[in-house]
């Protein structure tokens, strides 16, 4: 037994020193312990360590709510394209973080719901990076979540074409 608790710090050591150049460069934030890997080739990141005691936020899934109140309800007139339904999620998403005293920077993992655009019958994904990259990798808020986006054939809102669910971690008290 005992030769096999020596075993486990040294396997994550040298599981650590194997993974290491994949997850480089790092990004460290000192003020909160988290680390952000990524390639820098996209903005997300590819992996990210949360800290011992941190404590972690999970944000249900929000669409936007209704651009157009002269639209009819739950239709696309009403939340408008997938680039207008992303900027207004992800406001939704920054006031409810502000109200738990956290901020966009916060957010470690999204997972976003995208409907094909019944006009096109495509995904919009540019036009969803467009709204993404307004709050996240910018000089203001360079924090990058690890992100998964998703091709789904229908969301609770028949209006909707994107759903945002985030994960967010408050550092540890120093």
């Amino acid at each position: 037994m005992r030769l096999f608790k020596n075993l486990i710090p040294a396997t994550t050591t040298l599981m650590a020193l194997a993974t290491a150049p994949v997850l480089a460069p790092v990004m460290a934030h000192a003020e909160s312990g988290v680390v952000r890997h990524g390639d820098g080739k996209f903005p997300i990141s590819t992996a990210i360590e949360v800290p011992a005691g941190a404590t972690t936020i999970y944000l249900s899934g929000m669409g936007a709510p209704v651009q157009d109140k002269t639209a009819p309800p739950k239709s696309l007139e009403a939340y408008g394209d997938t680039r207008a339904q992303t900027l207004a999620s992800l406001q939704r998403i920054e006031g409810e973080l502000q109200k738990l005293n956290l901020t966009m920077g916060d957010v470690v993992q999204m997972h976003i719901y995208m409907v094909a655009d019944p006009r096109t019958k495509q995904l919009d994904f540019d036009g969803m990076m467009k709204a993404y990259t307004q709050y996240f990798g910018t000089a203001k808020q360079p924090n990058l979540p690890v992100r998964s986006a998703f091709a789904v054939a229908q969301l609770a809102n028949p209006g909707w074409l994107i759903e945002i669910e985030v994960t967010a971690v408050r550092p540890p008290k120093k």
